[in-house]
């Protein structure tokens, strides 16, 4: 670096040296020029020449310079692109960027009207929509000018690089306005312009299970699959419900062999899905395939022990038996045996052959570990069938009364009750999250009565009244009587 510093001051001594050199010797020749102009005669030296010539190239240039200026001026009120006009437009174009800026800014800050303020004035000064009428469209809208927002978007939905920005501001407004027949058209339009796009897949989703548009909800899911927005486990387990409810809108006495086939499906698809394993139980028993209806609940019964699973086991010999239905659950409760629904229902069964001790044996500890309606009314129902005193027996019907109902269909993210399963929970709209638990509290529950006519199993209503007059017993003595 020093050296190109020296190097240039040694140039500059060398070409001051050298022009000094050159008029020395022009001053020296003694030789002179006249020139003679309008009658006027001048006489110069050799120098003077030289500066005069130099002079007259600076004119010349200057007045080149002004005859374009002119030239420009003219072209420039003409319309013509000039470099005047390039001048006045780069500093149009600095005003608007600047405006454009504060306006995101005006925007990020919470200052709405100011955002859609600055975002006009970018407009006008730009020219370039795709820039400037989102901002205008989300000024407007936090604004509160949904006119303005409304006009915004429609005018983005003219260009194909800004159409999904435009459709999607149309659908954000429809969702909040609660016009979701609309919506559902224009989540349509969005899928179909950005089909990876994660929150039109999820929009799109929601929109169509609630019309119950379940085959298009599963198109829909499979692009979520594709587009890597989802795992696989999650996708089949989902594509399993929708799968369920599609079969469900059909399943009916003139059901078709295609309907059926869809029940069969979904638990293919998810073997743990109870809801699944019933219906695809009761589409075998349609086509007269026992065998098959049997491995399909057993197998859902390993997994999850059920009510709604026995009660279609139940249907596949509906004539039977009580003794041969007890041994034909045999299939399911040496499944699952030290399952509490797996001796629930084993009580049960025993109670219809009468056999008192044995449904005691069943039922174990249940009734004092984890009392629930339906297993202090088995309690009740075989003290009542061993001939215990009426205030034993009624006393354990009041408890039954009083008791929580047991597991139910619960949201797991809302902790909704559910009477039975569904895709979507009726409280807060989360899709697939319903599970057979026991929620955190329940009720009592119209459900007994279903219970009570176990009380009155094969062997018919006690033929003495209940004595209203007696005291109720303590729970603790109720239980050891009763046993």
């Amino acid at each position: 670096m020093m050296l190109w510093s020296l190097t240039k001051v040694i140039l500059f001594v060398v070409l001051v040296a050298a022009l000094a050199l050159g008029a020395g010797l022009l001053s020296e020749t003694g030789e002179t020029m006249r020139l003679t102009v309008a009658g006027w005669e001048f006489t110069i030296g050799p120098v003077q020449a030289a500066v005069l010539a130099l002079l007259i190239v600076i004119a010349v240039w200057l007045l080149l310079k002004a005859l374009g200026l002119v030239g420009a001026s003219f072209r420039f009120l003409n319309g013509d692109e000039t470099a005047i006009s390039r001048y006045f437009d780069r500093n149009r174009e600095r005003k608007g960027y600047r405006a454009l800026s504060e306006g995101l800014m005006a925007l990020a800050s919470g200052e709405p009207r100011l955002a859609l303020s600055r975002a006009q004035n970018a407009e006008r000064l730009l020219g370039k929509p795709e820039l400037t009428t989102l901002l205008v469209a989300q000024a407007a809208e936090a604004a509160g000018d949904r006119k303005r927002a409304t006009e915004a978007y429609k005018t983005l939905l003219r260009d194909d690089a800004t159409r999904f920005v435009g459709v999607r501001g149309l659908l954000q407004q429809k969702l909040a306005d609660g016009d979701r027949e609309v919506a559902l058209k224009l989540a349509e339009k969005a899928f179909e312009l950005r089909p990876g796009h994660a929150e039109t897949q999820d929009i799109l989703l929601k929109l169509q299970s609630d019309s119950g548009d379940w085959s298009g909800a599963r198109t829909t899911l499979g692009a979520k699959l594709r587009a890597g927005t989802l795992p696989k486990d999650v996708y089949r387990r989902r594509d399993a419900v929708l799968a369920l409810q599609q079969a469900r809108t059909v399943m009916d006495d003139t059901a078709s062999i295609e309907a059926r086939e869809a029940a069969i499906e979904a638990n293919r698809l998810s073997p743990d899905l109870i809801p699944a394993a019933a219906m695809a139980g009761r589409g075998y028993l349609a086509k007269g395939d026992k065998k098959n209806a049997t491995r399909v609940l057993k197998k859902a019964w390993e997994v999850l022990p059920h009510p709604d699973l026995a009660a279609v086991f139940a249907e596949i010999e509906p004539e039977e038996s009580p003794q041969d239905r007890l041994k034909r659950f045999r299939t399911l409760t040496n499944a699952r045996p030290d399952s509490d629904e797996t001796r629930m229902l084993l009580a049960e069964l025993l109670l219809a052959t009468e056999d008192f001790p044995g449904a005691r044996r069943a039922l174990d500890d249940i009734a004092t570990r984890a009392p629930t309606q339906r297993s202090l009314a088995i309690l009740a129902a075989i003290a009542r069938g061993e001939g215990a005193e009426d205030s034993i027996v009624r006393d354990l019907v009041a408890r039954a009364i009083a008791a929580p109902r047991g597991p139910q269909w619960v949201c797991d993210k809302c902790q909704a009750i559910h009477d039975g399963w569904q895709p979507i929970c009726e409280n807060c709209g989360s899709f697939d999250t319903l599970s057979w638990r026991t929620p955190p509290a329940t009720s009592s529950s119209p459900a007994l009565a279903e219970l009570l006519p176990l009380m009155e199993a094969r062997h018919g209503p006690r033929p003495e009244p209940l004595v209203a007059e007696d005291e109720p017993l303590p729970p603790d003595e109720i239980t050891r009587r009763a046993n």
